[in-house]
């Protein structure tokens, strides 16, 4: 008679064994662009850590910590066994978004509170970098202190990355609670398909 495996009888095969050269690429951009990012090699494994607060190429703009803090997005960056076909997720732990903001798309968060980032599954090659994702993780920051503050109603369908159009708000402290100051850039409450 043959005995039964179980699960922890057998070595499971993750997908660095597979793709070795894609873990040190993963390696060497994150620990080059994110160095407060640690990893973690439970499970598919993931990083785990801070961003930091502008990681952009063009100037922090001045009022910018009045408006997110001194430090940037504490994520959480899930692989699955299906990387790197299939994108990592990005969970944001502080902030932290409210369970309401998961079911609508102008926050950009997916109903498992995971950051929407690509507009859909098929901009994800499998050649794409996460430090690219970790960037626009990076602006999602950013942007969801803009909707708390009600400044804007919905955030960009391509992130702050590569576009400065919202940096003359940072540039001056928020307007105090309560106050009826919009911008212009305010839609009417529109749903943005991009999650």
């Amino acid at each position: 008679m043959t005995a039964a495996h179980t699960p922890d009888d057998r070595t499971l095969t993750t997908w660095w064994m597979c793709e070795p050269r894609r873990l040190h690429r993963d390696h060497e951009e994150i620990t080059a662009q994110f160095p407060d990012l640690s990893w973690n090699e439970a499970g598919a494994g993931s990083w785990e850590g801070r961003l930091p607060r502008w990681p952009f190429e063009r100037p922090e703009p001045e009022h910018l910590t009045t408006w997110i803090g001194d430090e940037g997005l504490l994520l959480r960056m899930e692989y699955s066994q299906a990387y790197p076909m299939v994108a990592p997720r990005l969970i944001p732990v502080d902030p932290l978004p409210e369970p309401y903001e998961w079911t609508q798309t102008r926050w950009h968060v997916n109903g498992d509170a995971s950051l929407c980032l690509l507009r859909e599954d098929a901009l994800w090659t499998g050649r794409d970098s996460v430090a690219d994702l970790l960037l626009k993780a990076a602006g999602w920051r950013v942007e969801y202190a803009l909707m708390k503050h009600r400044v804007i109603e919905q955030m960009t369908d391509n992130g702050i990355v590569d576009d400065g159009r919202f940096d003359h708000y940072l540039s001056r402290p928020p307007s105090p609670p309560g106050s009826t100051e919009h911008s212009h850039h305010e839609r009417s409450g529109q749903e943005d398909p991009a999650c």
